[in-house]
């Protein structure tokens, strides 16, 4: 990646193109759960997004895989599909700009408090 494409994010535009191209030769039903984890995967991105590119990548894999397998998607992700993405980038350590800020705001409390 070079200084341009990381300033003007066609990287991640990139990626999110292939992802599409590759989330439309998956079954309807893969697809809807795909755009469910979509949603509720960005609350949890940093201020550029780049921090959740490995972790989309890697639910397409398990898609796709799991499709080529002809398991249905509910068999994969459970029902609560919220709930498998707050835990995916809990696992994966993804912190937003609002988990960033108040760790930092923590941190700055504790440093005035002597701690």
């Amino acid at each position: 990646m070079n200084f341009w494409e990381m300033i003007t994010g066609s990287d991640m535009t990139k990626e999110m193109k292939s992802f599409e191209l590759r989330v439309k030769e998956l079954p309807a039903d893969y697809q809807a759960a795909w755009e469910e984890i979509n949603v509720n995967l960005w609350p949890h991105s940093n201020f550029t997004g780049r921090n959740l590119m490995p972790i989309l990548d890697g639910v397409l894999g398990l898609l796709e895989e799991t499709a080529a397998e002809g398991q249905r998607v509910q068999e994969v992700l459970g029902v609560d599909i919220k709930g498998f993405c707050s835990a995916l980038v809990g696992e994966e350590g993804a912190a937003s700009y609002r988990d960033k800020w108040r760790k930092q705001l923590n941190d700055n409390v504790a440093k005035k408090l002597g701690k």
